[in-house]
This record gives C-alpha cells, sequence and structure tokens, in this order.
C-alpha cells in the first residue's frame, strides 16, 4: 500500500480532527475528561486507523483498519450529535462538520470496496464460496 499521507481520505479525515478540535475548544471546563475528550479521541482514530492499516503488509489487514476506522466515524456521529443538543455546540457548526464526517465516510466505504473488488479478492470469494482451498471451518 501507498504512504497513507498519499490518500485523500486520509487528508480529509485529517482536516475532520483539526476541525473537531477547533470546534470543541469551546466546550464547557468540567466536560475535557467527558465528552471534549471522547469526541476528540474518536475523530484522531479515524486517521490513525487508516495510517495503521497502510502500515500493515495485507489488503485484508487495511480492510480491517479502514472498517475500524468507520466505526470511528460513526462514533463521532454520535458525539457530534450528543454535543449539540446539549448546546455545547451550535447546529450550523455541528451541520459542517457532519458534511465533513459523511465524505469521509462514504470514502472509507469506497476505498473498501474498491480494495475487496481486486482480482485476487474475487478469486479467493469464489474460491470460498466453492468450498475450495483458502476456505476455513
Amino acid at each position: 500500500m501507498k504512504d497513507f499521507k498519499e490518500l485523500k481520505v486520509w487528508r480529509k479525515a485529517y482536516d475532520l480532527s483539526l476541525a473537531v478540535y477547533e470546534a470543541s475548544r469551546s466546550f464547557p471546563r468540567e466536560e475535557m475528561y467527558g465528552l471534549t475528550s471522547q469526541l476528540r479521541r474518536a475523530a484522531v482514530s479515524i486517521g490513525a486507523n487508516i495510517a495503521e492499516g497502510c502500515g500493515r503488509r495485507s489488503d485484508g489487514e487495511l480492510v480491517r483498519f479502514l472498517q475500524i476506522a468507520r466505526g470511528s466515524a460513526s462514533e463521532v456521529e454520535h458525539h457530534l450529535l450528543l454535543a449539540r443538543d446539549l448546546k455545547f455546540l451550535q447546529a450550523t457548526i455541528q451541520h459542517d462538520i457532519e458534511k465533513k464526517l459523511q465524505e469521509v465516510q462514504r470514502m472509507l466505504t469506497s476505498l473498501v470496496s474498491s480494495i475487496q473488488e481486486t482480482p485476487v479478492a474475487r478469486a479467493v470469494a469464489a474460491r470460498v464460496a466453492k468450498g475450495g482451498p483458502g476456505a476455513s471451518g
């Protein structure tokens, strides 16, 4: 896999992390170890998992880390809604960040699909479906 910094989805995830940090600066001080921390950690986790997946040596491991990144994106979505409803975050800011988040989610899904659709992956999937070599269980 190429350097993670060359992936557009990683750059978008990184920008999302910066936006989350900026937006959460105004959260109440008592939330520093609560929602603020959880939101920031989940946002950072998206890009970190993309980077870690790229550092692995197999497409299967890359896909697994991309799926973990997708899970972190869903966690960010939850935290943003909670922050908005608790009035820690203006609805317009939440909406702007959510648009960035949705783009990252779509890109992650697309990247996973493209990796899984390689000729080698299709051949392995066909063998597994037929119970041939590469099938487990």
